[in-house]
């Protein structure tokens, strides 16, 4: 569970090239680009970033080898804690579906209750119509009267409609590669950016932050924030092109030999159209800046949102091309089951899932260790 990312034996070599400046990139201004400048959150406030004729460009400080990160090494401690949490924020829709199991005949009743029980929890109606034929053939077949048996069924279910999400996110395919984070206001997008983070150091990646949501002071600051918590380089611009910012990241990535880039945006609705378009224009910059860039296009979601969320997908992946997801919050209701739904309506990877505030509590998506949460006593 705590072996976030696949790694390989070997890493591409830097890029040492010193990219093109962004001028004329993709139609944008021939005037005098607005200041992009990069900090050392460590040691430099977002307060004093400073607007210069060229970006003003200050590196962390090296860490001593003490303070190098290290491979990850999860203790059962450390395992047990985040599936205690794991149950904990899944409680509310696992309360609503448990109880159809406990004191009930296998009849037609239960089934009525189970397909309520399902919806409820925002499985969505393919799903739920799925796992009820499963349960109902089973039965039959086994001829099975406990009803516990019958959640068994369900669990089994579960498993092979959410088995297609999982997939590791691997961080070696490409130096740097490059992360292109999207997704509604208050769907917890910068949020899940410095907890990421946070993973990445863990194995040992080195990162640079692109603060690409221009539209917003307190996005910029949030991030700040999570840089400095993790003593990370944010690129960041007081206003201007949100395509500059992650251009201008790109570059001093591939200048600097850092390992992965992620890319904030500005949290838009699917039916705003010109910032649709918007993010397409990052996308292409991104390519311009570095070819095959974005590598990965995620898309934050709220969990709690439950069906409002398909639509999200569905909006963002037309748009941009989604290559994974993020889904948070899924402590905060009883909406849990929206996975399902995702898995029948779009199969998109689920990379991660969030269920407190906690920096550890984002983890990588296991279809077995999610089901065992949620059904489990």
């Amino acid at each position: 569970m705590f072996n976030f990312f696949r790694r390989k034996k070997t890493l591409e070599d830097s890029i040492k090239s010193t990219p093109e400046t962004v001028e004329n990139i993709d139609n944008l201004s021939t005037t005098e680009p607005p200041t992009t400048t990069e900090t050392a959150v460590q040691s430099t406030p977002l307060a004093a970033l400073s607007t210069q004729t060229n970006p003003t460009i200050t590196s962390p400080s090296s860490p001593t080898d003490s303070e190098q990160p290290t491979e990850a090494t999860p203790t059962t401690a450390e395992s047990s804690g985040w599936l205690t949490r794991l149950k904990k924020g899944l409680s509310k829709t696992s309360s609503n579906i448990k109880h159809v199991f406990v004191g009930h005949k296998v009849d037609e009743a239960l089934f009525e209750q189970l397909e309520e029980a399902l919806l409820l929890a925002d499985v969505g109606v393919p799903a739920t119509m799925r796992i009820l034929e499963a349960v109902r053939v089973r039965v039959k077949k086994e001829r099975i009267e406990d009803a516990q048996d019958v959640k068994s069924v369900v669990k089994e279910e579960l498993i092979r409609i959410l088995e297609p999400l999982e997939k590791v996110l691997d961080v070696d395919t490409h130096k740097p590669l490059v992360l292109m984070v999207t997704g509604v206001n208050g769907a917890g997008k910068t949020t899940s950016i410095g907890k990421l983070t946070h993973h990445l150091q863990h194995i040992g990646k080195t990162i640079i932050l692109a603060a690409g949501d221009t539209f917003r002071a307190a996005a910029r600051e949030q991030l700040a924030v999570w840089g400095e918590r993790n003593g990370v380089t944010v690129i960041a611009q007081e206003s201007g092109d949100p395509a500059a910012v992650v251009f201008d990241a790109i570059s001093s990535a591939q200048a600097k030999g850092i390992d992965v880039v992620i890319a904030d945006t500005a949290g838009r609705l699917p039916t705003q159209l010109h910032l649709m378009d918007e993010l397409k224009k990052v996308k292409r910059v991104a390519n311009k800046a570095l070819d095959g860039a974005p590598h990965e296009v995620l898309l934050v979601i709220d969990g709690s949102m439950g069906q409002n969320a398909l639509a999200q997908v569905k909006a963002f992946d037309d748009a941009v091309g989604l290559t994974g997801l993020i889904v948070t919050k899924l402590d905060g209701s009883a909406k849990g089951g929206v996975l399902a739904a995702l898995a029948i309506d779009r199969v998109i990877p689920v990379y991660f899932i969030g269920v407190g505030e906690s920096v550890n509590d984002l983890q990588t998506f296991d279809a077995r260790e999610f089901v065992d949460a949620l059904l489990d006593e």
